[in-house]
């Protein structure tokens, strides 16, 4: 036993427990501190040395270890430390509360046999009943013998666990761990007093220590390589943009070397921040180069995450603006934040770096337009009954007027404009082309509305003398820009159809439509040229109705048994609680983090695929470094949430995408990784996937073709089928269902699957993408239509829209869902993403990074609710309710006036009506 002051300790090797001599204590701490004796006058009253003893050391006492207390009252020491986790610690269970953010700011020294310095943590250990102990990192700093430092942080639950309780750590065994004060606030505390804490975040408040240099080069540092601080270079020519000084991040031999601060404990999880520097290059002799800012983060289970905040394109010549937002999903131990990228041997420098919690920025208004003209085509002689009046050639050729074209309108107009009258059967003929840009050109500058989308239609053909398949494109010049209009691979000389769509959001100041593409010396021809803007409100009617036909069915609920004729007149309520069609959505590790995405996702989602932790280059990252840790992960929360999988993929045929010590491989060691790869994956995760996509992007890649020859692909379907027979197999590509790619049209993909069953392999389903910009219904259904002849499921396996605007983007998103659920072939929706900073294209979320839904996002959850059948009645004079309803997961209720009974029923999918 020791006595200390008021207190006495006992201890034995497995714990430390503190026996408190009341008399005459009392709280003493101010009343926005949860921090109970928080400057130690009552001695060690509330805190609890853990395994080690303490003792408390006044102004007066004559017994200080070195330094004076800091406060001029007391301050505690703890001494017989034999690890570094020992220290002192309080239980704050009682003081915290759900959501709110705690700021903590400890007053600590050390004391001891030390040479140099050491770090001084601040720690929550967390425990529930029959889960163990889990610690959160909150803050740190370095401590040298003879001064007091600052420890700093912040921290936040969730929930509130069985207990919390706060502790100060981490000198080396024997090192005595001294503690001044330890103050922690909550979001409400006054702010009159006077604090060193570094505070809540609120929006505007700076991350960043010395962000412009003002305090030299202090809380900066180098990663990898030597920071400079300059008033100027190259004999004054680079001067900072503001302020006096500006950093230079130098000697730079590798690419991600470059500028870093560390920011751990100012930065909290679920919170958006946005970053800005002031950045360009200078020396290497290169006079562009990309600058990236990036967030390294040190994860509670020792695992490390690269963060891509934002990136710019930077010169030798001026200062740019680079600009990125971030959220921290989990809670970290460590953060830093650097800039890097550009080649070795070429300097970053930074006139300033910040970063700030983002202000919540108000959604645009839906866009008022008057009238549209659904339908009307802006194309001037469209029809050339004016022979080439109101086109010109773009470039060097020879425009002219003929005969014998088609006079009916391309089936994918057809479907949008419906009966409409004939074409004219004239055409343009252009000649002399000396380049493939060559082509009939037209101005539309004045005919055009901001936020309607325009669907584009022609027939095009190419006359004699080409060599191989020839590439026919609309294209629109929007200012500087080239927009795709829709693609054509034209290989004979019959009439083609080309087919499109595009959609301008801001105000051009000149937009001209060509159409180009064949080799230099192919004539081309187009005939009835059309673009009009689509009216997706009479479409949204006709999908209304093909979707009562392919989604619903008819249900006759009996009621049977001795007393059925009783229940005439009976009340009767029929809910639907589930859509049985699928539709999910990609997640990724770090979301699961994320107590607000999961309860979006496992609510709104019944199926799920995930981003990057299935595929190779992130399972096997280098040879035989396995990592499944983090889709066995993500595998349980969906099993546990009964959610579906889909095994995204086994194989990516784009080279970029191949980890390079593949792509090092001979064909004998590169054949054996591809069987191992396939053993591995569908051994461990038998059963467990429902789908797998084989081979991602064949139209789009051919490593493993080249390297191992034509059948590689079908052996791995085999293979596949032969080692999870339960999974269905799928083909998967992008640009399929668009127009705008002729690498990729469904005749195409038809022509692949096809080859791939012919050699035996087993191909069960076909996997459109669905990364797409300004849909149209018909072009889309058309795709759908063509595919569906294969009589395969089709799912939309990466389903993802982008518009600035919300409304626009809700409203992209309603095209492509009812378009895939009023079509029979189509099987299920996976969207790629929901989330704001988690998505692979920006302004595609439903729903802000801090958890706001959207427009596009109630969009979204309208859609689900609307496709959700309910009925309510009373049963007939046969003992029977009838209704129409989609396909899915039932509750009826039956009221009587002496009780209420209810049950659950399914309905499937069959034509005849359901009976039960």
């Amino acid at each position: 036993m020791v006595v200390r002051g008021n207190c006495f300790c006992m201890c034995d090797s497995g714990t430390c427990n503190w026996w408190f001599l009341m008399g005459n204590c009392t709280s003493g701490n101010p009343t926005d501190n949860i921090i109970v004796n928080h400057d130690f006058y009552k001695g060690l009253y509330s805190w609890h040395p853990n395994c080690c003893n303490g003792f408390i050391v006044s102004a007066n006492s004559g017994n200080q270890v070195g330094l004076s207390p800091k406060s001029g009252g007391n301050y505690a020491v703890i001494k017989n430390r034999t690890e570094h986790w020992q220290g002192l610690e309080q239980d704050i269970t009682s003081k915290i509360s759900p959501g709110s953010t705690y700021s903590v700011s400890a007053c600590v020294g050390v004391s001891g046999p030390l040479s140099g310095s050491t770090d001084v943590m601040a720690t929550l250990k967390l425990l529930n009943h029959g889960s163990g102990a889990s610690y959160m990192f909150i803050g740190k700093t370095s401590v040298s013998k003879g001064k007091w430092e600052m420890v700093e942080g912040t921290f936040s639950l969730p929930t509130v666990p069985n207990q919390v309780i706060f502790y100060l750590e981490g000198p080396p065994p024997g090192v005595e761990l001294l503690i001044d004060s330890v103050v922690i606030r909550c979001p409400s505390s006054s702010k009159s007093e006077k604090s060193t804490s570094i505070g809540c975040s609120a929006v505007g408040d700076e991350v960043i220590i010395n962000p412009q240099f003002e305090d030299g080069l202090s809380n900066w540092s180098g990663r990898g390589c030597q920071v400079v601080l300059h008033d100027s270079m190259a004999d004054g020519k680079i001067v900072p943009e503001t302020g006096k000084v500006f950093a230079s991040a130098s000697e730079r031999t590798q690419n991600w070397n470059g500028i870093q601060q560390e920011i751990t404990g100012r930065v909290q999880r679920k919170l958006a921040y946005n970053v800005t520097a002031v950045v360009r290059i200078f020396g290497n002799n290169v006079t562009t180069a990309t600058v990236q800012a990036t967030l390294w983060v040190h994860t509670p289970d020792r695992g490390e995450q690269y963060i891509g905040i934002g990136k710019v394109q930077a010169t030798d010549k001026d200062w740019v603006q680079l600009q990125g937002k971030f959220l921290l999903n989990g809670s970290p131990l460590r953060v830093i934040i650097y800039l890097e990228g550009p080649p070795p041997g070429t300097d970053i420098l930074v006139n300033a770096l910040s970063v700030k919690h983002a202000k919540k920025i108000p959604p645009l208004p839906p866009p008022i337009i008057e009238n549209p003209d659904y339908g009307v085509n802006i194309v001037t002689n469209s029809q050339l009954s004016d022979g080439t009046n109101g086109w010109f050639p773009l470039g060097n050729c020879n425009l002219s007027a003929a005969s014998g074209s088609p006079k009916i309108l391309p089936p994918m107009a057809r479907d949008s404009l419906g009966v409409h009258e004939p074409l004219s059967g004239r055409y343009i003929l252009v000649k002399n082309r000396t380049q493939t840009w060559m082509g009939p050109a037209q101005m539309i500058t004045d005919k055009l509305k901001l936020f309607l989308t325009y669907q584009v239609s022609a027939w095009v053909r190419i006359g004699s003398g080409a060599s191989g398949p020839q590439n026919v494109n609309v294209a629109l010049g929007v200012d500087n820009q080239w927009v795709n209009g829709g693609q054509a691979e034209i290989k004979d000389g019959r009439w083609h159809e080309i087919g499109g769509s595009f959609r301008i959001e801001k105000q051009p100041s000149k937009v001209m439509v060509c159409v180009q593409g064949p080799a230099a010396g192919v004539d081309l021809m187009v005939a009835g040229l059309q673009i009009f803007p689509v009216d997706r409100v009479v479409r949204f009617k006709h999908l209304a109705r093909q979707t009562d036909k392919t989604r619903k069915r008819d249900v006759i609920l009996q009621f049977s048994g001795s007393e059925s004729s009783s229940l005439f007149g009976t009340s009767v309520t029929v809910m639907q609680t589930q859509n049985s069609f699928p539709i999910g959505s990609c997640i990724n590790r770090t979301n699961i983090e994320n107590e607000d995405f999961v309860d979006f996702f496992v609510k709104n989602f019944n199926w799920a695929v995930f981003e990057n932790e299935l595929k190779w280059y992130w399972t096997e990252p280098q040879r035989g470094n396995f990592n499944y840790k983090d889709a066995d992960d993500m595998l349980a929360l969906c099993q546990n949430n009964k959610i579906e999988t889909r095994g995204h993929c086994i194989f990516w045929e784009v080279q970029s995408s191949v980890q390079q010590w593949i792509q090092a491989l001979n064909k004998n060691d590169l054949m054996k990784a591809v069987e191992n790869r396939l053993t591995g994956l569908l051994t461990r995760y038998k059963g467990k996937f429902r789908h797998y996509d084989v081979n991602n992007e064949m139209l789009h890649g051919s490593f493993y073709q080249d390297r191992l020859g034509k059948d590689i692909r079908t052996y791995m379907f085999k293979t596949a089928n032969q080692l999870d027979p339960s999974a269905t197999l799928f083909v998967n590509d992008y640009h399929v269902e668009d127009g705008r790619d002729t690498r990729s049209y469904p005749e195409k993909y038809i022509e692949q699957i096809l080859d791939l069953q012919q050699q035996g392999a087993p191909v069960g389903g076909i996997g459109i993408q669905g990364h797409i910009d300004n849909p149209v219904g018909p072009i889309v259904c058309s795709a759908l239509d063509k595919l569906g002849v294969l009589g395969l499921p089709i799912w939309f396996t990466e389903l993802d829209v982008s518009s600035l605007n919300e409304h626009i983007r809700g409203e992209d998103l309603e095209v492509m869902l009812r378009e895939a659920f009023a079509h029979p072939a189509v099987e299920g929706v996976m969207l790629w993403g929901f989330w704001e900073l988690f998505m692979s294209r920006d302004n595609a979320h439903l729903v802000d990074a801090e958890g706001e839904i959207n427009e596009a996002g109630k969009r979204f959850l309208a859609l689900k609710h609307e496709w959700l059948s309910h009925a309510h009645g009373r049963i007939d004079i046969q003992g029977q309710f009838e209704f129409r309803g989609f396909h899915g997961t039932y509750v009826v209720e039956v009221e009587t006036e002496s009780n209420k009974v209810s049950r659950t029923f399914v309905v499937d999918k069959g034509d005849s009506p359901l009976v039960t």
